[in-house]
């Protein structure tokens, strides 16, 4: 395998990094708040709380996690990211106030890692459980989290539609995430 050039990582994950807001807007800016706000499960997320979990994300972790990196320093701030979900009370929140301060902390972002020395990527500072992680780790590791809870929030989708018209056989579709639980 060879060596992941730094210039060419960077600029591929800004440029993926961009897309998430617009495709976001795309899929949650007709949605009502009732919607917003259902889970398809019990135990996971409403879209509202995803969108709050990304916006949340793109400042406490990730891009903080990368400024770590790249100014030399040796400890990441410890985070909560699943707690977050209900201390910060996300299934109560505003999507488009959520929606719109995600947008402007990835805005935000996309600009200081245009800012950024691509070679300072290469350093490493040691995660608790996971050992050294780069600055080219996180940025594979930020690009893949947009696109898994892109893949989340399209199967909570699916599966609040799908639930909307039943006995209507939606499933002619193909699988639907998160299968309602079966009547004993």
């Amino acid at each position: 395998m060879s060596p992941i050039d730094p210039t060419t990582l960077l600029g591929e994950a800004r440029r993926d990094l961009a897309q998430l807001p617009g495709i976001l807007s795309a899929l949650l800016d007709d949605i009502d708040d009732a919607t917003a706000c259902s889970r398809p499960l019990p135990d996971e997320w409403a879209p509202v709380e995803i969108v709050c979990h990304l916006r949340d994300e793109e400042t406490k972790d990730f891009a903080a996690r990368v400024r770590v990196v790249v100014e030399g320093r040796t400890a990441f701030a410890p985070i909560d990211p699943v707690g977050w979900a209900e201390q910060r009370r996300y299934r109560e929140a505003n999507l488009r106030e959520a929606l719109a301060s995600f947008r402007e902390r990835r805005t935000a972002n996309l600009a200081w890692l245009g800012e950024i020395v691509p070679a300072h990527l290469g350093r490493s500072v040691t995660h608790p459980t996971i050992g050294e992680l780069s600055g080219l780790d996180l940025l594979t590791a930020w690009v893949t989290h947009d696109r898994l809870h892109l893949a989340q929030l399209a199967g909570t989708l699916a599966r609040l539609w799908s639930s909307r018209f039943v006995p209507l056989k939606a499933e002619y579709a193909g699988p639907i995430p998160y299968a309602p639980a079966q009547a004993p």
